[in-house]
């Protein structure tokens, strides 16, 4: 390990499904936060027209106080820095919400700057009203320059627990010829070599900006989580993308529509034979440490320290996970 270690900058907790719920809709609201979802986020965006935004807004923080949110995260995405709904949101979010809200989602995040000023905002305002918990921020990179400027985001403030994709954006950021929210496209393709009949293998088109989403995550302590899968009748689509992204070490993905909940909890859910394989692998490192051994095999297959960090991840997620279902 590097004499400075990389020090995850929440506790342990559940992202495995993320359930999206418009803020100019809070009929929405109660079923949301009854529903299987680990985390609920309520939508002052892209899924609220401009003349709804204020009533929205005043929706938002009615519900962050008296809605029984139960034991879930609750987050608010914001408004973009470009707009002039944004100030309002955090400052009545901020003042005005209560204590229940748990971190602030701010899209489109370009670089460390973006990030500097919701903090600042979130600062002031959080003195003015006496808040006692500290509001978390999480940042969507949906652009090009949010992509390049990673690294950066992730350093502009300590308050930053989370890292999302957002994939539609991002395809606009780029000018990429496709209109898919996540998925994949016929076009984007690779033909094997030879002659006669040549196969076509699709290609991952969000392969790279995920990868390097979830590699800037872990270097700096924070959670990486992938976005939106925009097709919610493909059950099987959902879970393809999920799964690739649950392999690359994200930790969750978003809901757009409730029928994604169940599918994201069971695909970010370790599988038993994972489980019963760190199990397996956490009890022998600790015979083998008894007798003084640094390594040791399980069925053939050399395990090690690194082992163990690996098998500690996936007991304690089970863990909270069972916790959850009490």
């Amino acid at each position: 390990m590097s004499f400075q270690p990389v020090e995850r900058r929440t506790p342990p907790r559940l992202y495995r499904s993320k359930l999206f719920v418009p803020g100019a809709r809070p009929q929405l609201f109660e079923k949301a936060a009854a529903s299987a979802a680990d985390v609920v986020c309520l939508d002052l965006e892209d899924a609220v027209a401009p003349a709804d935004k204020d009533k929205a807004r005043d929706n938002i923080v009615a519900a962050l106080n008296d809605v029984n949110w139960g034991n879930k995260l609750v987050t608010v995405r914001i408004n973009g820095l470009d707009t002039n709904f944004c100030y309002r949101d955090v400052l009545a979010l901020v003042e005005k919400g209560g204590e229940r809200l748990d971190a602030i989602m701010v899209p489109k995040v370009g670089n460390g700057s973006d990030l500097y000023a919701i903090d600042m905002l979130i600062t002031q305002a959080s003195s003015f009203a006496g808040r006692k918990k500290q509001i978390g921020l999480e940042v969507i990179i949906e652009t090009t320059s949010g992509l390049t400027n990673i690294d950066d985001i992730c350093k502009a403030s300590r308050r930053l627990e989370t890292l999302h994709f957002g994939a539609a954006d991002y395809a606009a950021s780029q000018g990429m010829r496709t209109t898919n929210i996540g998925g994949g496209n016929a076009d984007y393709v690779m033909l094997t070599d030879g002659s006669g009949e040549r196969a076509r293998h699709w290609n991952d088109l969000w392969h790279y900006p995920l990868f390097r989403l979830a590699q800037a995550a872990r270097a700096h302590g924070i959670v990486p989580i992938d976005g939106p899968f925009g097709d919610y009748s493909d059950p099987d689509g959902f879970r393809v993308q999920a799964n690739r992204t649950a392999i690359l070490g994200c930790e969750g993905k978003w809901a757009i529509h409730p029928s994604q909940v169940a599918l994201a909890n069971e695909i970010y859910t370790p599988p038993q034979k994972e489980v019963e394989r760190a199990e397996a692998i956490l009890a022998a490192m600790k015979e083998a440490q008894e007798k003084g051994l640094g390594a040791v095999a399980l069925n053939g297959v050399l395990i090690d320290a690194a082992s163990i960090r690996q098998a500690h991840v996936i007991v304690k997620q089970v863990e909270m996970i069972q916790g959850r279902a009490l």
